[in-house]
């Protein structure tokens, strides 16, 4: 029996709200638009500024993250959307480089509820949709320069997709989510490139772009811009350039964050604002400084202090790839342990491979969601691999309930000159990111 309209559900704080999105919608990822796209016509929502949005397998966290630091030192007034969060849910929505705070956060989730029980039939929606829709709602409302908005998974189908971006990036095409969006890179690549709009500008960073990425942008009639046919970059030690369209810049500095492919995130950054030049200009010195100011925990980054700390949120066999090149050109360290809790529908074995010449100890850790493959799990696929579950001094496997005891015993028995890497998920990142904030306080 259908009901005209339901009575909305509202809650007094954020903590409340999302611990009901989690169990609104009867699956956790639903893939598809009419649901979303029925509450986004109820709330009549449209940008009155450019929208770029980043999709990929991998980079699209610190793409948004490069595009929202220039675009602030260009003095633009910026939202950006970015998921998943590592701390506090607050990190997915930022303005003007500040995470929202819960009370104005609370305002946009009641819109949203409002408009949806407004439908006749008013239809579920999952967590991200919800709350994609509600970060939209309030960018929308926040009279920005530019919205940053990070595709959660594909593209075609996401949520992010519901709004028509002036600007598409995919970054990377990778397999990962097959289960979604297919096993091979040119259907991944049809499902990324379902984010650009007709005659619109269109990025892909990734160096070797599947064939139906092409195929699809030309067909929409695009600008498209491709890496080493519209763009190109070189670099040395010191510093790096890039060129592209009548448009050069020398005398880069290097992004302040690290890791293999930054450079090929950062030249896909240069292509898009070069492309949106009329609508938002940026001066070379706004790019410098864009790159040298940008933040992102958990992508490569190395902290303070010894042993030396490794946090990378790798959860794919291209991310952990990545990871293993960064990590070789660290220089010597005695030991590696890794701390490594990773989600049992990905990749695993993909994961594992790039790091098991680098890694000496595995500590295999628990995650505090279904999702996650066990810690015995993890170390029976590590023993498999051919890693010998315990030899004394020289390596092996251990178990643990969580991220904090994983790291803790990392922490007791690696000496001064080694590592600790922590990776596989964000979980496991955000684990060892809580126990260390604990301890400092």
């Amino acid at each position: 029996m259908s009901t005209a309209h339901q009575t909305p559900i509202l809650f007094s704080s954020l903590e409340a709200w999302l611990s009901h999105l989690e169990t609104a919608h009867p699956v956790g990822i639903d893939m598809g638009l009419d649901r979303i796209n029925r509450v986004k016509a109820a709330l009549d929502l449209h940008f009155d500024c450019p929208v770029i949005t980043v999709a990929g397998t991998n980079g699209k966290g610190s793409t948004c993250a490069y595009l929202e630091s220039i675009l602030l030192s260009s003095g633009y007034r910026v939202g950006c959307h970015m998921s998943p969060h590592l701390m506090t849910f607050n990190e997915r929505a930022r303005i003007n480089g500040e995470e929202v705070k819960d009370n104005l956060l609370l305002e946009h989730f009641a819109a949203v509820e409002n408009a949806r029980v407004s439908l006749v039939d008013a239809p579920t929606l999952t967590y991200f949709e919800f709350t994609t829709l509600a970060i939209m709602h309030l960018f929308a409302k926040s009279n920005l320069d530019a919205v940053v908005l990070e595709v959660g998974m594909g593209g075609r189908l996401d949520a992010v997709n519901i709004v028509d971006a002036d600007c598409a990036i995919v970054t990377s095409i990778d397999i990962d989510h097959a289960d979604f969006l297919g096993g091979t890179r040119e259907a991944i690549g049809l499902e990324k490139a379902g984010i650009f709009r007709p005659g619109h500008i269109a990025v892909c960073g990734d160096p070797v772009p599947p064939q139906s990425l092409i195929d699809y942008a030309e067909k929409l009639g695009c600008d498209l811009w491709l890496q080493g046919r519209d763009y190109n970059f070189q670099g040395d030690k010191q510093q790096w350039g890039w060129a592209g369209r009548k448009k050069r810049f020398s005398g880069l500095g290097y992004p302040a964050l690290r890791g293999a492919n930054q450079i090929l995130n950062a030249s896909a950054v240069i292509a898009a604002l070069m492309a949106l030049h009329q609508r938002l200009p940026v001066g070379a010195q706004d790019i410098r400084n864009g790159f040298a100011l940008v933040e992102l925990p958990g992508r490569f980054q190395v902290l303070p202090g010894q042993p030396t700390v490794v946090l990378d949120v790798a959860h794919n066999p291209h991310a952990a790839a990545t990871l293993g090149q960064g990590l070789d050109k660290m220089g010597y360290h005695p030991y590696t342990y890794a701390i490594f809790g990773a989600m049992a529908d990905k990749d695993i074995e993909g994961v594992i491979k790039p790091l098991l010449n680098i890694v000496d100890f595995w500590f295999c850790t628990d995650l505090p969601t279904p999702r996650a493959a066990s810690a015995m799990a993890l170390a029976k696929k590590l023993e498999l691999m051919g890693v010998k579950p315990k030899n004394g001094a020289d390596g092996g496997i251990e178990c643990f309930a969580d991220p904090a005891s994983a790291y803790q015993k990392a922490l007791s028995v690696a000496g001064e000159g080694d590592r600790i890497v922590t990776f596989g998920s964000f979980y496991t990142v955000a684990g060892v990111m809580a126990y260390r904030n604990n301890q400092a306080h």
